[in-house]
């Protein structure tokens, strides 16, 4: 790859831009037609630091930190925890972090770039660690906190400090198509319907895919009967408010190709701002773009322990938003007050075996 002609140029342009609309860095960069991991790298020698990899063996050494906060987003959805790491595991390719509060599924196959990057806010200073893929997304982000052991925090960026520190960075075009998808007409629906209702676990589900070649939508729309129900795209937020109010225990996924975070527990803070649904708990925040999602599914999957039910939002290109479940143990069945709660927020679903 090689670098932007004028970083430093372009550097200036993006602070300029951040500071007089009042933007993050995401925003800046898409109204400067770039990527954010492309503005980051043009921050490289001023307030960034590029990283060197294996990104692996950098993020196993997270636990050394103490408490963080971690950040994984997509287009159309943020997700927030405070906490510390805790069980890491993994190797180059993918990786769990798993904790009494972060808990991270981790593909380290789209980790392209990484920085640490110092940012002056009017908060005080910021410091993270930023991860993007190949086309300058961000993956993964993680950011100092009150309760951070900065002298740890100093060495690890020490220790992965990369010898280039050359300012900016050329990523890959994104394309703006969405990915092909198999004819429907070429799937097997009947022996995907039988490998569904044969299912044992949820994490099955994503195997079931691949092995038959078929989009998420497309699974929503080929289900067997009774699996896979359109909802109103309005549901995300009676679901989240009822959630608070009856405080049922909830997991909520977001993520990206790169990462998967999840959040367990309870809600208690639902706010709309603008386009944005939020949750705005201490140690939880979740930011939902709801006029970006597309399509709303309730899906019911057969495990060992049950049918396990979600919530699922999907964009216009058929990608996942945000997946919601109730909280569930391996072993145990589905929350009764969960199933209750979907139920009432979309009676329709009285209809639904069980």
């Amino acid at each position: 790859m090689t670098r932007i002609a004028d970083p430093e140029s372009l550097y200036h342009t993006f602070h300029a831009l951040k500071a007089e609309r009042r933007l993050r860095n995401r925003d800046a960069a898409a109204a400067l037609g770039i990527s954010e991991g492309e503005a980051i790298a043009c921050g490289v020698g001023r307030d960034s630091i590029r990283l060197h990899g294996p990104f692996d063996a950098l993020f196993q050494r997270m636990p050394e930190l103490g408490e963080v906060m971690v950040l994984t987003r997509n287009e159309a959805a943020v997700h927030e925890k405070t906490g510390s790491f805790e069980q890491m595991s993994g190797n180059a390719h993918v990786g769990l972090a798993l904790g009494s509060v972060i808990d991270l599924r981790i593909f380290y196959g789209q980790w392209t770039h990484g920085y640490a990057v110092t940012d002056e806010t009017p908060r005080g200073t910021s410091l993270s660690f930023q991860f993007y893929d190949r086309h300058g997304d961000a993956v993964h982000k993680v950011f100092s906190r009150a309760g951070t052991k900065l002298d740890a925090w100093h060495a690890l960026v020490a220790a992965c400090t990369a010898e280039d520190q050359q300012a900016g960075e050329q990523v890959e075009l994104r394309s703006t198509e969405p990915d092909a998808e198999t004819p429907l007409a070429a799937i097997d629906t009947d022996a995907f319907r039988r490998d569904w209702l044969a299912m044992q676990d949820t994490h099955d589900f994503f195997p079931l895919l691949r092995r038959h070649k078929v989009s998420r939508r497309q699974a929503m729309q080929l289900a067997p009967d009774g699996h896979a129900e359109r909802l109103d795209n309005v549901l995300s937020r009676p679901l989240l408010e009822q959630a608070a109010a009856q405080s049922v225990s909830i997991m909520c996924f977001v993520g990206n190709p790169g990462m998967i975070q999840i959040h367990t527990g309870p809600v208690h803070r639902i706010e709309v701002m603008g386009n944005w649904l939020n949750v705005l708990d201490p140690g939880f925040n979740l930011h939902l773009r709801h006029d970006l999602v597309a399509e709303t599914w309730l899906v019911r999957k057969p495990t060992s322990d049950g049918i396990v039910t979600s919530v699922e939002l999907l964009d216009a290109r058929g990608e996942t938003i945000a997946l919601f479940f109730g909280e569930r143990k391996p072993g145990k069945p589905e929350r009764e007050d969960w199933r209750a709660l979907v139920r009432q927020v979309r009676p329709s679903t009285d209809r639904v075996a069980a």
